[in-house]
């Protein structure tokens, strides 16, 4: 099986001014992206309700730039994560593309989930696609023109239910699920909740409902360099036109016409393509390898005795022995890559950050009763979603002793080189400290650690600092 042309991208778009009105389509790839389909929208509807410790267990807190995910909180400092899981993301997503060109699109985006969702209403709605077409033929005058506003009310509302539901669902993973609804429903959302749930609705309305495919056509940037990662074993759906030229209509019952190829001409592959393109052309970029027009043609083929597979996922040649290792060796070390940093990062994952900076105002200053004081800024944040007590301790500084400048640092009254603090969940507080030394230290600069540990959950966190010994 051969791609139908050496230019393998055509680079003409297609006409998608008019409206294209999606044939019902039933196969084993429609099976599979619905399955696909309803899963990832169960995941996306159910996530928000998940519940830790009386916490909403995924959430994206604004406000405090921060994000708590599973009994963590992800804090400004630590978004290198989030970096980390968008990097493993795309070059998942390269690898899959340089396997089977645009699965993402045609399987697993949410553009295409939602607007295939869309047509189903449609569907049950104003009925197959040649009523639909009917349909926006008809006046809207007369008996006529009220039917078809019936219908078209109709569809319209369901359609902007789903556009609220979809909204108030991706709005719950910024604004705790269990009060976004009700405090919605009743009027009781702030400003800003409501505005941007109506917002989020209308963009979903509108993509999924009237742009639909002009999205993957002319707005998604995917589509433009996604060609650049194939290669002449990448699976793409492909057209036989060895085996299907020349076409033509012909009748079931009928022998094959000599002369003439496979393909009967029936043009379903073309009315049931979501974007509207005919793949007997060739390979275009509009297309989002769905598989669609391979159901089509294949419930064709059985209905007039012929093989299978005119249609299908093709790549031109399967590289074998190094050749095909090297084809999987620059994605595959990226991802290995990725996935250890990731693991790295998680393996030095603490439930407490501490940052600490010296007085810039006065580095050192020397008390009436002889004392070299020292004065620090502490930032403490307690990721976790329970309150937490720390210890703080000086090491490496002999004899220095810690005067806390704040209410909520204590002085210990078993060592005088430590002190007690206390957070509550979530809290990010600075405590500003005071370190004491009695002797001149006889240098400008003594290193020593600031060590934070957690009396709950036995961690340590270790800052490295300088006390300043010059002004004696």
């Amino acid at each position: 099986m051969q791609r139908p042309s050496e230019n393998l991208i055509i680079p003409v778009t297609t006409d998608s001014s008019g409206k294209i009105y999606i044939r019902e389509q039933f196969g084993y790839f429609q099976r599979l992206r619905r399955r696909l389909g309803w899963l990832l929208m169960l995941l996306f509807m159910a996530l928000p309700w998940l519940q830790i410790d009386g916490r909403q267990a995924l959430r994206i807190d604004v406000e405090r730039f921060a994000i708590e995910w599973f009994g963590f909180v992800v804090l400004p400092q630590d978004f290198a994560i989030v970096a980390l899981l968008f990097a493993i993301a795309a070059f998942a997503l390269f690898y899959a593309t340089k396997l089977y060109g645009r699965i993402w699109c045609g399987y697993v985006c949410p553009q295409t989930i939602w607007s295939l969702l869309f047509v189903w209403v449609e569907r049950r709605i104003e009925g197959p696609a040649s009523k639909s077409k009917a349909l926006d033929a008809q006046p809207w005058r007369g008996v006529a023109g009220l039917r078809k506003l019936a219908i078209r009310l109709a569809k319209h509302s369901v359609w902007g239910l789903l556009s609220l539901a979809t909204a108030l669902v991706f709005v719950s993973y910024f604004v705790p699920a269990r009060s976004l609804y009700s405090d919605f429903f009743q009027g009781n959302a702030s400003a800003a909740v409501q505005s941007w749930v109506w917002f989020f609705a209308l963009c979903t309305y509108l993509n999924a409902g009237l742009v639909r495919e002009k999205m993957c056509l002319h707005m998604c940037p995917y589509a433009r360099f996604q060609s650049s990662m194939f290669d002449r074993a990448t699976r793409l759906v492909a057209y036989d036109s060895a085996r299907g030229e020349a076409r033509g209509a012909r009748k079931k019952s009928a022998d094959k016409p000599t002369g003439m190829g496979d393909c009967v001409d029936c043009n379903l592959c073309v009315q049931v393509c979501p974007v509207g393109i005919d793949i007997r052309h060739g390979l275009q970029y509009e297309c989002i390898n769905c598989g669609l027009c391979i159901d089509a043609c294949d419930a064709t083929m059985r209905q007039f005795g012929y093989p299978t597979g005119l249609i299908r996922y093709h790549g031109d040649h399967s590289p074998k022995g190094l050749a095909r290792l090297s084809r999987h060796l620059g994605y595959g070390v990226a991802l290995l890559v990725l996935l250890g940093a990731t693991l790295l990062w998680f393996s030095h994952l603490t439930s407490t950050a501490l940052t600490v900076s010296r007085d810039r105002q006065q580095l050192s200053r020397l008390t009436s009763d002889g004392q070299l004081e020292n004065t620090f800024t502490l930032r403490v944040s307690n990721k976790t979603l329970a309150p937490r007590r720390y210890q703080l301790t000086l090491q490496g500084l002999a004899g220095a002793r810690l005067l806390p400048a704040t209410p909520s640092a204590s002085a210990s009254s078993s060592a005088t080189n430590s002190t007690t603090l206390e957070l509550k969940p979530q809290e990010d507080r600075e405590f500003v400290i005071t370190v004491a030394l009695a002797d001149c230290p006889g240098q400008a600069f003594i290193p020593f650690n600031w060590q934070l540990r957690d009396t709950t959950r036995q961690e340590t966190v270790t800052v490295k600092a300088s006390f300043y010994g010059g002004g004696c």
